[in-house]
């Protein structure tokens, strides 16, 4: 039996433990701090022609916790009877979240007629996201990759736009360069309108692939503050593909080619929270394999790639 003593002494343990600041289980993650969150963009497995549901199985049993889908892929769900509601209960089942989604709403062409059906076409967008947990949207310059070249000025008023519909839905536009538009192909063109837009929520999202692709220069990445960037989309390519005829179909897994990825993940990985790095191909021989050893390959070439970064 337990003596008055020892008594005193456990129920002083107890009440010293019970003043202990409780430990999340976030704070006990090894990724809830200037780490990574490893995310599939279903890009990289489009070309399986596997639907909504099936895409986000096979990222699931792929081991991501993390997805990038394209808002057709959502649509065409919902057409053959599918429900915002039972999409989230799936996601909810597989333990996915949506960290993005892939769209192509012409929010920033001159035509004034256009460029209001592309922010109404974004709002709706937007507002089914938010029924599914989706917090972001990717913003390309979609109808504006060839001439005329746009007055950046403008664009950083057209971007506010789309940003004043995030404030109404949740849903932030991500500025995303695009390495072969002729309008915000560069770095410094994306971080300019961001900056110009005047709207607290903007942010950029960047591309290996792109960087390379629009003729970036990585040595200047470092002054890109690391809280305007929340996802990277992560690839490679091969050396003897020059930047001029390089295309998306070119893009392989991290690690298997020369593109600086470990430079870039060192420069942009944010210290207080863990950047979202997603893998996005589009590569042919890819889909020619089975999409589950595909999801599990690129996921393995991930982590090797940002090990010890």
């Amino acid at each position: 039996m337990m003596n008055r003593r020892n008594l005193l002494k456990t129920l002083s343990a107890t009440t010293a433990l019970s003043f202990l600041p409780r430990l999340s289980s976030a704070a006990l993650s090894p990724e809830a701090k200037g780490s990574f969150d490893y995310c599939l963009n279903m890009a990289t497995i489009r070309g399986h022609n596997l639907g909504f549901v099936k895409e986000l199985e096979v990222a699931s049993k792929g081991g991501f916790r993390s997805v990038e889908i394209w808002i057709d892929s959502l649509q065409t769900y919902l057409t053959n009877g599918g429900s915002l509601k039972d999409a989230k209960k799936r996601l909810d089942d597989l333990g996915v979240t949506v960290q993005n989604c892939i769209g192509f709403a012409q929010w920033i062409v001159e035509d004034e007629t256009k460029r209001k059906q592309g922010l109404e076409q974004m709002k709706r967008e937007m507002d089914m996201l938010a029924q599914i947990g989706c917090k972001r949207t990717a913003a390309p310059p979609a109808g504006a990759t060839i001439d005329p070249v746009l007055n950046l000025k403008q664009v950083a008023e057209r971007y506010r736009a789309a940003l004043e519909l995030g404030d109404q839905t949740g849903v932030v536009p991500h500025l995303e360069m695009w390495g072969f538009s002729k309008n915000l192909s560069r770095v410094s063109e994306v971080m300019y309108v961001a900056l110009e837009s005047g709207h607290p929520s903007a942010k950029v999202l960047l591309d290996i692939f792109h960087l390379y692709k629009g003729g970036n220069s990585i040595d200047t990445l470092p002054l890109i503050n690391t809280s305007s960037l929340e996802i990277l989309h992560l690839n490679d390519y091969a050396a003897n593909l020059p930047a001029g005829s390089i295309t998306d179909a070119d893009r392989i897994y991290p690690g298997d080619g020369i593109g600086p990825v470990k430079k870039v993940l060192r420069i942009l990985k944010n210290q207080d929270k863990p950047l979202i790095i997603s893998l996005e191909v589009f590569n042919k021989n890819y889909y020619k394999q089975d999409a589950l050893t595909v999801a599990k390959t690129g996921l393995a070439k991930m982590k090797a790639v940002a090990e010890g970064i």
